[in-house]
């Protein structure tokens, strides 16, 4: 494939879907991600693209919102093993909060074998993925359909939220800086990730390497609110990406990263030589958030989920502090 033909078919790549990673770009047009970079500059210096944190974007700084159809072909191995990294954060009998997206998705279809569960989800996609799970419990809100995410939005599915408290929240986006945390592209989709975030004592972000570094137009979650990230390991290349978790472990956010070269055990860590800080809070230690008020709607009474209790590493973790 000549050149031009190379940069076209990026181009279009990235018109349809709004931001598409080097990756996968090199996979498509069948060559190195070095080569890609080279097309990738040359198409931004023609004002056709911008390049992003291993990957390029629509011009203008905020990207659109890709359908689920394209988003669902992206990335799709980094998805896969940040789906089995978060999986192992849930226990049996939690109560846990999932947003959309096609990396929840993922989750969901891992959560399945964990007995007990109770998920409370927007979700029509992680609702399917955990509907013939036996031992799991599915909680879907009230709300609109928006059919681009098979999500429900709008008042429905925010009031429906109002009281509801559980362990965890497990959110994706469409980018995610230190700067300003987990952002969408959609007004409605932020609005309920926020009414998510509320219900849950702790925040935990799905994002592929891709996103970081990107900001998109709605806020959803601030960085001072996300316990954890599990993202996959950027390329070797990619300094910015290992910066941008640099910075995010710099402010408190827990770095777990899935795939080859991990660090920890459990795949937590950061690419080889970014390690962040050690000093980082305990999930549970910090940014907990109250319930909604107690009217309005609810999924159930607000009795029926208890308050998280301590894992089994936390109990020890504990005891050992006491006899030291």
């Amino acid at each position: 494939m000549f050149a031009a033909e190379r940069r076209q078919l990026i181009l279009e790549m990235v018109r349809a879907n709004g931001a598409v990673s080097l990756r996968e770009l090199a996979r498509v047009v069948q060559t190195s991600e070095v080569t890609v970079r080279r097309d990738v500059r040359a198409l931004e210096a023609e004002g056709l693209l911008d390049r992003r944190h291993g990957g390029a974007v629509l011009p203008g700084g905020f990207t659109r919102e890709s359908g689920f159809p394209q988003k669902s072909h992206l990335a799709t191995a980094e998805k896969t093993a940040i789906a089995d990294l978060a999986a192992g954060l849930v226990e049996e009998g939690e109560a846990i909060v999932v947003g959309a997206g096609t990396t929840t998705q993922e989750l969901a279809r891992r959560l399945a074998r964990v007995p007990g569960l109770t998920v409370v989800t927007n979700s029509l996609l992680v609702a399917q993925a955990l509907a013939h799970a036996n031992r799991v419990e599915v909680v879907m809100t009230g709300g609109t359909l928006r059919g681009s995410n098979y999500a429900l939005v709008g008042s429905g599915a925010e009031q429906s939220l109002q009281g509801l408290r559980v362990s965890r929240a497990f959110l994706s986006g469409s980018g995610l800086t230190a700067e300003r945390g987990l952002s969408t592209s959609n007004m409605l989709s932020a609005s309920v990730d926020r009414a998510l975030v509320q219900a849950a004592a702790e925040v935990v972000v799905l994002a592929d390497h891709t996103k970081l570094g990107t900001d998109t137009m709605f806020q959803t979650v601030p960085t001072d609110v996300i316990t954890r990230l599990v993202t996959d390991e950027p390329p070797p290349h990619d300094d910015r990406a290992a910066t941008e978790l640099q910075a995010l472990a710099d402010q408190g956010v827990q770095i777990a990263v899935a795939g080859p070269g991990a660090a920890g055990s459990g795949g937590d860590g950061v690419p080889t030589g970014r390690q962040p800080r050690r000093d980082m809070p305990l999930p549970g230690q910090r940014r907990t958030h109250p319930g909604g008020p107690g009217g309005g709607a609810q999924l159930r009474s607000a009795g029926s989920l208890a308050e998280p209790q301590p894992g089994p590493a936390e109990r020890a973790r504990v005891a050992d502090m006491r006899r030291r």
